[in-house]
């Protein structure tokens, strides 16, 4: 990887390729990597809409949050469900929202 490219990778972000009880990631540094800046792109991406939706609709952050979710968690999306949670979570920290609480989070 080149020197350029190399960047801090949060714990919470690598803690999604850690398995139970397990301390070394399932997945390489360079894959890791690339998930994460795709994440973060992609949370950085949705402030905008998620602060339109919430005025437009009328809604709680909450309820942004929960519908944004519903649709990360689609197939298509892009992101597995452990990095849906991770977008939105981190969205809410963009946005100085409070983040989901666990009753609030869509069964996936």
């Amino acid at each position: 990887m080149p020197p350029e490219s190399q960047f801090e990778i949060p714990p919470s972000f690598i803690a999604l390729y850690l398995e139970p009880g397990r301390t070394k990631p399932h997945a390489t540094r360079d894959v890791i990597a690339a998930r994460y800046e795709f994440c973060e792109d992609l949370a950085t991406m949705l402030t905008e809409h998620a602060a339109d939706v919430k005025g437009d609709l009328k809604v709680t952050e909450e309820d942004v949050l929960v519908r944004i979710h519903r649709g990360l968690l689609a197939e298509d999306s892009g992101v597995n469900p452990k990095e849906a949670m991770w977008v939105v979570t981190r969205l809410a920290e963009l946005l100085n929202w409070p983040r989901l609480k666990p009753s609030s989070e869509p069964d996936t």
